[in-house]
């Protein structure tokens, strides 16, 4: 197949195509996509992802951002299915208006995509912005951010991101995909990793603000007690009155505990 794609890949948009074929049969495969489900494909690329998964399902939301790769992709996908294409930066797309525009029979959508490593925090809380909205989350990132999305207290790489992500999500990571599986190859491992929203009633987090106030400062200087972390933001006695001990440092507290103080803080 002649798909048209004769730009290179773009290292200022952090651009890495996907080319093995054992790999995107994996990330397919552990999608699962179902009769009725709503695909929103982040980043499409050179369409490695996109057109197995519309040569399986059929219909795909893409969100490009890259100009050039707009018309190949339309252009290519016609003999795979029906490809929804949406034209610029997906930090601006409203996936709640989305979903409620074009998601399943529960109003919401299926997110998945190669992301850039350059914006893959940034989207990932673009996405925890609108979780309601999305049934669950299928991404390639960098191996290192998957192991902080996952972390547990006490780990090395246990940050604001595994807070924040483990609040309102699960995060299962699934498997690795080595640099070989790129074009042009990235100097580091990836992974693929799931992400399922809790449901509203499973969240104890009452206001998603002042929560992640807390986990930004408790976060903010890493080698800090809580009693200086949060300087300003929550003193000793509402530290401990969370259960939490105000000489540990943020690596050291469980989600729970996080969401304990800043729940306390509301009250205050």
């Amino acid at each position: 197949m002649n798909t048209g794609f004769t730009e290179p890949a773009k290292k200022h948009l952090g651009q890495n195509f996907l080319h093995e074929k054992g790999v995107i049969e994996k990330i397919v495969q552990a999608i699962d996509p179902r009769p009725g489900d709503v695909l929103v494909e982040i980043g499409p690329g050179q369409g490695a992802l996109t057109f197995p998964l519309l040569k399986k399902h059929g219909e795909l939301t893409a969100i490009e951002f890259d100009r050039d790769l707009h018309a190949p992709l339309q252009a290519a996908a016609r003999e795979h299915g029906t490809l929804h294409l949406i034209e610029g930066d997906v930090l601006g797309v409203d996936f709640t208006a989305l979903a409620a525009q074009r998601g399943d029979s529960r109003g919401q959508i299926r997110l998945v995509g190669n992301l850039p490593y350059n914006l893959s925090s940034p989207i990932l809380f673009h996405a925890l912005d609108h979780a309601a909205a999305i049934r669950d989350m299928h991404f390639m990132l960098q191996k290192e951010v998957v192991e902080r999305m996952a972390a547990g207290p006490g780990s090395k790489v246990y940050g604001r991101l595994s807070v924040m992500l483990q609040a309102y999500c699960s995060v299962t990571p699934l498997f690795v995909v080595p640099p070989g599986a790129f074009r042009p190859a990235p100097k580091v491992d990836s992974a693929v990793v799931r992400l399922l929203p809790k449901p509203a009633e499973c969240i104890e987090v009452r206001d998603r603000a002042v929560f992640a106030n807390v986990v930004r400062a408790a976060f903010g200087q890493r080698r800090k007690t809580l009693r200086n972390a949060l300087n300003g933001v929550a003193d000793a006695a509402a530290i401990e009155a969370a259960g939490l001990r105000a000489d540990a440092r943020a690596e050291q507290v469980e989600v729970a505990g996080f969401v304990r103080l800043a729940n306390l803080l509301l009250g205050a």
